[in-house]
């Protein structure tokens, strides 16, 4: 979603990116650690949660894919949901990386678990614990599914892919001494 050519250099040429030299990465993972361990048995009654899985490792053989999602959520309607902790503010929107990453998270439950997810939910730490649900649509799966094969296209076929045209995600970009766009 940030660009193809992150996947082409991560994927294919196999350039680690080093995120743990990035001061809000590692602030993002603190404050996950933290997160698994204060309140773990608070069940958020408001939006119908009935149990709760903490730190739960998904892999699906047929999509290609696993995940790490922070919580999954058992509601009193029979259905799942992801439950993500973002050490971001909440600026009134759900990013399109976000809304991906949740996405496939719920194909993921889905998978795993057998139940239907129709919502995803956010927590934004920087905004005091701000709770966003984000419906999942069968458009988003379907979209999400489309996405997975782009990337495993570049990455089993090894095509150098075009670079997205904005500029701004060029200068906060691991590779950007490497791309030439």
């Amino acid at each position: 979603m940030y660009c193809p050519r992150f996947v082409y250099f991560m994927n294919v040429l196999k350039i680690q990116q080093h995120e743990h030299r990035r001061h809000l990465v590692n602030k993002g993972r603190d404050i996950h650690v933290l997160k698994m361990v204060q309140n773990k048995e608070y069940l958020r009654s408001k939006i119908g949660v009935i149990d709760k899985s903490l730190d739960v490792y998904l892999s699906s053989p047929s999509l290609h894919l696993v995940g790490k999602v922070d919580e999954v959520l058992f509601l009193n309607d029979g259905s799942a949901a992801p439950l993500d902790y973002k050490y971001a503010y909440w600026d009134n929107r759900v990013y399109k990386t976000l809304k991906m990453q949740q996405t496939l998270y719920s194909l993921l439950i889905e998978e795993n678990f057998g139940l239907p997810v129709s919502n995803a939910y956010l927590v934004y730490v920087r905004s005091k614990n701000h709770l966003e649900m984000l419906p999942i649509t069968k458009p988003m799966k379907e979209n999400a599914l489309t996405v997975l094969e782009k990337i495993f296209n570049i990455t089993y076929h090894g095509a150098f892919p075009n670079a997205k045209t904005a500029i701004r995600k060029c200068e906060d970009c691991t590779y950007r001494n490497l791309c030439v766009s």
